[in-house]
């Protein structure tokens, strides 16, 4: 997967931004009662109701300002232009709802506004552009270990925030650390390499502590989105706080500014601004997005709601709920309803009521409460009950040992794998008589 990125935002819901959702809500209501104020004897109060909602329009559009990256002038004068647009609008078209005419002349008197303001922001963004970038702050914190739940980042050190244009989308940690995450596999634990980024929005700096300058300037230089995933052909997982991205089994989860993307096998889901839409059943919305990533090495740890994804040099673990994929290599380990073991010619699997090995040219499999055996051009089929819970119970067997020598990074045993193969052929000859 590749991308190019240019700028993107992170959601910050202060109450601020509340209360101007609260205000939208209210406009809305005053603009109803507006257009029934007929039928609700409100007619004598028409022009103190439309000052009302003109004034509201400019509240809570103000109050936005900065919601996605920090407050700026031209993000004042740009929400200045949308509410003399709003207003324009209302006062166009409320000739033909009943409203007066000293205020109906007013509409093209705020849309002159609107444009001149709009021109205005457009020329100031050209000054606020320089600070929409990533940057680690020379400021320092305390760093004594934070927990996300299910995943833990300890040691001691010092954090230092990473902003994007105003906003604080993430962290990068100079110290000794260890992160830990339970999996169902057991708990992984994994010693980090200086330095490391925290990308979330959630504080997890403490007291205020002496910046080291030759830190911040070395940070600085690894962060670089450029340097960190452009032309990372194979990278499925992106975060840089104020943009993420994560590719996994049957899954795929997107946010980009002003816009969200859920991908699943049951339904997808968009959402663009307020606009969402939906088709069939998608899984629940997956939350705010974790990552924990070495900027020297390979490692990065993500969680997007129930999902968790572990990625190093050697080998990537994705655990969805109760399933797990290893792969390393050419190998992959599946946990779940099914266990299934797989290495070039080899492969293991075992699920409900049916089991399969493969193993060069020969293949035993086991189904319906019988067993198929290919082996030397030849095929031969066993109905026999007790067989078939031989090739499910040895199976079980062989896909435990083999996951074990797998997850410890040993990779598959084929020796061992070909005298188990071998023990079980030659029980089951003794079937075929």
């Amino acid at each position: 997967m590749s991308f190019v990125w240019k700028y993107g935002i992170v959601k910050n819901e202060s109450p601020r931004f509340r209360i101007a959702e609260y205000l939208k809500g209210i406009t809305a209501l005053m603009l109803i009662l507006w257009l029934f104020r007929g039928p609700l004897r409100l007619r004598e109060y028409s022009d103190y109701m439309v000052y009302a909602i003109i004034a509201l329009i400019f509240a809570f559009e103000l109050l936005s300002v900065g919601k996605w990256f920090g407050v700026t002038m031209s993000g004042i004068i740009f929400a200045l232009a949308k509410s003399s647009f709003w207003t324009s609008l209302l006062l166009f078209f409320g000739k033909w709802l009943g409203m007066s005419a000293k205020l109906h002349n007013s509409a093209g008197t705020a849309f002159a506004y609107a444009v001149v303001l709009a021109i205005a922001g457009i020329l100031l963004a050209k000054f606020d552009e320089r600070r929409l970038d990533i940057k680690v702050e020379k400021k320092a914190y305390e760093f004594s270990g934070v927990n996300f739940g299910d995943i833990a980042v300890k040691g001691q050190g010092k954090a230092y925030p990473v902003k994007f244009g105003r906003k604080v989308t993430g962290w990068v940690i100079d110290g000794n650390l260890t992160v830990e995450a339970e999996t169902p596999l057991g708990k992984v634990t994994k010693r980090l390499t200086s330095p490391v980024a925290v990308w979330t929005a959630e504080k997890i700096g403490g007291a205020k502590t002496s910046p080291d300058p030759a830190f911040v300037s070395m940070a600085n230089e690894l962060i670089n989105p450029d340097r960190l995933y452009i032309n990372k052909g194979k990278s499925s997982v992106v975060d840089l706080g104020f943009l993420k991205v994560y590719e996994g089994e049957n899954f795929q989860y997107v946010k980009l500014p002003f816009m969200e993307v859920i991908e699943t096998p049951t339904g997808d889901e968009v959402k663009i601004g307020p606009i969402h839409i939906r088709e069939g059943k998608p899984e629940a919305p997956p939350g705010e997005m974790l990552s924990i990533r070495e900027l020297r090495n390979g490692f990065q740890l993500t969680r997007v709601g129930r999902r968790l994804r572990i990625q190093t040099d050697e080998y990537s673990i994705e655990v969805d709920g109760e399933k797990v994929i290893y792969r390393s290599g050419n190998e992959t380990l599946s946990l779940g309803e099914t266990v299934s073991l797989r290495s070039g010619d080899v492969s293991v699997s075992v699920g409900r009521g049916r089991a399969k090995i493969r193993i060069e040219d020969v293949v035993i499999s086991a189904r319906d409460g019988n067993v198929r055996i290919r082996a030397g051009g030849k095929t031969h089929t066993i109905e026999n009950a007790d067989a078939y819970r031989l090739v499910i119970t040895k199976a079980k067997e062989i896909a435990e040992e083999q996951s074990a020598e797998l997850i410890e990074g040993l990779g598959i045993d084929r020796a061992r794998l070909n005298k188990r193969v071998k023990e079980l052929l030659d029980e089951l000859m003794n079937y075929l008589g």
